[in-house]
């Protein structure tokens, strides 16, 4: 089995590796960067790619969209350090066959990878177990999962508001709406700030204006 991990920090892929080496017969590619990573998908046209959300330069997710739109069946499991349900969903929208956060037990990311091999899905226990929550309580909203502060950002977004002007009213740094932005990207499964500028203005009147206020940053 050829796999391909995709992670920018070295340590966690030589890790990767030294975990999924007990499959018999497994051998590896690695890259760090999302260019790296999509050109060492078209080399190598891996069995599995193991792949991190947040990559130095730009985002997994679009990697894996990039992945997809290429070919429709391969098998992407992402490996990230997020553990809400609302990242687990984006990245199955987005094509991955499986989920698996860092904090999950070494065995379920071998797990993930033997079944996306076999072409079977694969979502961690602990993310299992709070996606079956949500459909319970029948409310999947992605924006009920964003904090006070994303929320905040969004609505004056949603009105206009510059990012400065939005640091200005919030009074909190530029570098905090900017990082706060580019985090509600992440959780809406969106890659362009102008799609965010266009789903805030959208639903400034609507989920927005009555969405519980999430929980407050942490400090």
């Amino acid at each position: 089995m050829r796999i391909l991990v995709v992670d920018d920090h070295a340590v966690v892929r030589q890790g990767v590796v030294r975990l999924l080496q007990t499959i018999p017969g497994s051998s590896f590619a690695e890259a760090e960067t999302p260019d790296d990573a999509f050109a060492a998908w078209a080399g190598e046209r891996p069995d599995v790619t193991v792949l991190d959300i947040n990559l130095r330069g730009g985002s997994g997710l679009e990697v894996l969209r990039r992945i997809r739109a290429e070919d429709d069946r391969a098998r992407v499991v992402v490996f990230s350090m997020y553990t809400d349900v609302v990242y687990a969903t984006s990245a199955r929208r987005a094509g991955a066959i499986g989920y698996v956060s860092k904090s999950a037990p070494a065995d379920q990311l071998l797990t993930a990878v033997r079944k996306a091999a076999r072409g079977e899905s694969f979502v961690d226990d602990e993310l299992a177990a709070e996606i079956a929550a949500v459909r319970s309580d029948g409310d999947g909203d992605p924006v009920r999962a964003l904090s006070r502060r994303e929320i905040e950002v969004l609505r004056l977004l949603g009105d206009g508001e510059s990012l400065a002007d939005i640091a200005e009213k919030l009074g909190i740094a530029y570098k905090t709406v900017a990082n706060t932005m580019t985090r509600v990207k992440e959780k809406l499964g969106m890659d362009r700030t102008g799609d965010l500028i266009r789903f805030a203005v959208e639903n400034r009147h609507h989920r927005l204006s009555t969405a519980a206020l999430g929980p407050d940053e942490p400090a």
